[in-house]
């Protein structure tokens, strides 16, 4: 039987972060948490492209545009979509995660789910940096494994 480990060393890896800057006052935290937690596995600095939009409905949109670029072995989704009084939640996260997956699927470059979903802002700062740890870093670690696993599975 053959395994394949998980394997964290990003060293010559190029990953695009895809950031929403609608809830910023969270996303800026995530970026941080990405950001570091690349370094911290070995992409250098320059390897890393950060890319802004307007919201997380609109990060599968860039998210495609960075992986079919061929410039990038993983690409890392950064969002946060705070639960209100409407419906609205429901829609934006449901289609984010959906396009999301999607862009992995279509064009096989891995992407790491960093778009956080909470009921409040409280939750979701707990999730940038706080009680619960940062999903930024979650979300950079993922990336690499995966990138590394596409590679020895090509």
């Amino acid at each position: 039987m053959n395994e394949l480990a998980a394997d964290g060393n990003g060293e010559g890896l190029r990953v695009c972060i895809v950031v929403a800057q609608w809830n910023a006052f969270v996303t800026h935290k995530l970026l941080d948490g990405a950001r570091s937690g690349l370094g911290e596995r070995g992409v250098r600095a320059e390897d890393i492209t950060v890319a802004w939009v307007p919201g997380s409905f609109e990060v599968p949109a860039a998210t495609r545009w960075a992986a079919g670029s061929g410039k990038f072995d993983a690409v890392i989704a950064i969002g946060t979509v705070i639960k209100g009084e409407t419906d609205h939640y429901e829609h934006i996260a449901g289609q984010a995660a959906a396009g999301i997956m999607e862009t992995s699927q279509t064009t096989g470059v891995p992407v790491a789910f960093g778009v956080l979903t909470c009921d409040t802002a409280e939750q979701a700062l707990d999730r940038a940096g706080g009680a619960q740890g940062n999903k930024g870093d979650e979300a950079a670690e993922a990336a690499i494994q995966m990138a590394r696993l596409r590679e020895r599975l090509a």
